[in-house]
């Protein structure tokens, strides 16, 4: 195995955090400002990229992050005592984590860039930019995605509830703001929604993702877009009226 081996634990309902249990010498790696808490021997460290590859590929990745406004630094937390250890990580907004055994889904995984919250130490953590410019400029994020590669569990992060679908040679469309990750096997494309009164009239939105192939596609129930678009909606004129 290439990546170390934790066992977790998902935490909670509607705000959920996950705890993972490290061994003498295991390392996890997340997202900076994501841990909750962490048990006494456990060490962090904040590092350039997932410590994975040379010095060039370090840099090209680093490259890429900065390029797309991403954190050039990953934190490492390794326990260094001799009995296991926990640590704790939480999503920046309400909804749910989905674990993912890397190691039964091909090996990679395409999120949004948003998306990624903490993976075992070996998981590569990569930007991965969309071949269709139709996805960069219709799709929201979806021009700017993460790659996740490596044998162990990683963890994502999404709004409101996140379902798992599995498709067998299949076509699956939804709301661009909705797709969370899928596995590496999927075709991923932005497309018209309809026709066009179904477009300007239907409520859905001018673009929708579609994806096909064989594989796992994961989906959120509330994009945090459209959590903050609603909460400005309904405080917007309160906060205009006090200010006056």
């Amino acid at each position: 195995m290439r990546c170390h081996q934790v066992d977790y634990q998902v935490i909670g309902h509607d705000i959920q955090m996950v705890e993972v249990e490290l061994d003498p010498k295991e390392t996890v790696i997340a997202e900076a400002g994501a841990m909750t808490y962490l048990e006494q021997d456990i060490d962090f460290e904040a590092k350039m990229g997932d410590g994975s590859g040379g010095v060039m590929d370090k840099l090209f990745g680093i490259g890429k992050r900065m390029l797309t406004g991403e954190s050039v630094f990953l934190t490492h937390f390794t326990n260094h005592g001799a009995q296991k250890r926990r640590v704790a990580f939480a999503a920046p907004f309400p909804g749910s984590i989905a674990a993912l055994n890397m190691a039964e889904l091909g090996e990679e995984v395409i999120c949004q860039k948003s998306a990624f919250l903490a993976a075992a130490y070996g998981t590569q953590v990569d930007i991965a930019f969309n071949k269709r410019l139709g996805s960069g400029f219709f799709g929201g994020e979806g021009f700017i995605l993460q790659r996740l590669r490596g044998d162990g569990m990683a963890f994502i992060h999404a709004g409101g509830t996140v379902i798992r679908k599995e498709l067998r040679n299949e076509t699956l469309r939804l709301d661009t703001g909705c797709l969370v990750a899928f596995s590496g096997d999927i075709d991923y494309n932005i497309g018209m929604s309809g026709g066009l009164k179904s477009m300007l009239f239907g409520g859905e939105g001018l673009f929708l993702a579609t994806l096909k192939g064989t594989g796992s596609v994961w989906i959120q129930s509330m994009p945090f877009s459209r959590l903050a678009e609603r909460v400005l909606s309904q405080y917007k004129p309160t906060i205009g009226q006090d200010s006056q």
